[in-house]
């Protein structure tokens, strides 16, 4: 059976699929590592680790009898980047984009490139210190010239891990464009900071998505943003205009039929713009909210006594009734994800003696997280003639959080996904050069409306 292989390397979960020439999957393989620490004592990805996995798991699977693997890619997260000196050995630590970015770093970036603002409109990304991959370039510049000194190339994650397979460097637009700060998006060339700095000769030619190499008879992908990556299969296989929130550890909405320019308030709300694989605008919105699910269902749950996971099979009930007094008045901590932006006043001391039970605490919590979901989605709507929003990743299957937002949402059609392989598929979609046939997406990976119950 001849297969397409694809690696997609999340945060958390590390998998490995094999996809058939219909796109099904065939063969999936999923790990987790623990953190190593960095050499300030950070925790970061451990990529000894995470590349000999991946390279026992190809070769396994590429002499197994029943498959023949016929192209190969990889989906994964950005903002980060390994750094190599001329011989492609690494340099420097594989630097978390949670690692925390000095103050007077950026005091000192103010200083010489002007205002935090001006940057953000030219890149069209927040300033966000490490989670903006080039600004970990002037951190290293700044803060460990030694180490800087020896770095000759600085490849972006997606990219690193196909030149492990077909030793060619390069730069994939889509990480380029997840909000590294690098790449002027009005003049479609890197930012002027990042020319006067020096870092523009540091960086790999800059290639669509869809370039691939011929290697030993594979097909191998130059790989592609995981995020960018999940928007694929629905624009290919969709010909409406739609929305998709791709979830996870964060949740971002992508709308790549809003081409307004982005304003300074969306800005501060966490509103950016990504590029697809051909480098063109996408109109983007992130919310931290995977994680901040799994701390607070966590807590409700040690509260009341019941399993850790019962969050993941919650229906919204009919009986439903939010205890707030004001709508704009949380009964949760919701500080991670900044609600004050949306005009909501958090708690950061919830009281959950005032809930009934578990279920009544955790869908007053869908119920206002589902608010903030569709503030940072009404972003990216904004006077676009959308009416379809796919909800793809983790919580599509989420059945409370997909209704909530439907029931919200009576304007608008909300369609899950129940087999969240969206960043897989459309790695595999982009290395083939291959078009979705209309209803794909509900025949193979059963995407399906929810109905607003009002």
């Amino acid at each position: 059976m001849e297969v397409s292989a694809i690696f997609d390397i999340g945060k958390t979960n590390k998998k490995f699929f094999l996809l058939d020439s219909d796109f099904k999957e065939v063969y999936r393989e999923y790990t987790r590592f623990e953190e190593i620490t960095d050499d300030d004592g950070f925790p970061c990805e451990d990529l000894d680790n995470l590349i000999d996995w991946m390279t026992k798991v190809y070769f396994k699977m590429a002499n197994h009898p029943e498959y023949q693997i016929k192209s190969l890619n990889f989906s994964t997260y950005g903002a980060s980047l390994v750094h190599l000196d001329a011989q492609g050995n690494r340099v420097a630590p594989f630097y978390n984009y949670l690692k925390p970015f000095p103050e007077e770093l950026k005091e000192r970036f103010v200083k010489d490139h002007g205002e935090k603002h001006a940057f953000e409109l030219t890149t069209a990304s927040p300033f966000m210190g490490m989670l903006n991959s080039g600004l970990q370039l002037y951190y290293l510049k700044y803060t460990k010239p030694e180490l800087f000194s020896k770095i000759k190339r600085s490849v972006h994650f997606p990219q690193y891990l196909s030149a492990l397979f077909t030793n060619e460097y390069v730069t994939d637009f889509t990480s380029l464009g997840c909000h590294t700060g690098l790449w002027d998006m009005a003049n479609n060339k890197y930012a002027q900071w990042v020319i006067d700095e020096g870092l523009e000769d540091l960086m790999c030619p800059v290639v669509p998505s869809d370039t691939n190499f011929l290697k030993n008879g594979v097909r191998i992908g130059v790989g592609i943003h995981d995020s960018s990556s999940a928007l694929v299969p629905y624009y290919n296989a969709n010909h409406h205009p739609f929305t998709l929130i791709s979830t996870g550890t964060w949740s971002i909405c992508m709308n790549m039929y809003n081409q307004s320019v982005l304003t300074p308030e969306e800005l501060n709300a966490d509103c950016l713009n990504f590029l697809n694989p051909k480098g063109l605008s996408v109109k983007a919105s992130r919310l931290f909210l995977g994680k901040h699910l799994s701390n607070t269902a966590r807590e409700v749950s040690e509260y009341f006594g019941v399993d850790y996971q019962a969050y993941k099979s919650l229906k919204k009930s009919g009986l439903f009734v939010s205890k707030r007094m004001e709508e704009t008045k949380l009964l949760f901590d919701h500080s991670v994800l900044k609600p004050e932006r949306y005009g909501y006043e958090n708690d950061p001391a919830p009281d959950f003696s005032i809930f009934d039970s578990y279920e009544d605490a955790m869908s007053q919590f869908f119920d206002e997280i589902t608010d903030l979901q569709i503030q940072s989605l009404r972003l990216t709507l904004g006077q676009s003639e959308v009416k379809n929003i796919y909800v793809d990743g983790g919580f599509s299957s989420s059945e409370i959080f997909v209704q909530f937002l439907a029931d919200k949402l009576p304007e608008y059609h909300v369609y899950s996904s129940s087999f969240p392989l969206g960043s897989a598929l459309g790695a595999a979609v982009v290395v083939n050069h291959r078009n979705l046939p209309e209803g794909f997406l509900e025949k193979v990976y059963n995407v399906k409306l929810t109905e607003a119950v009002l």
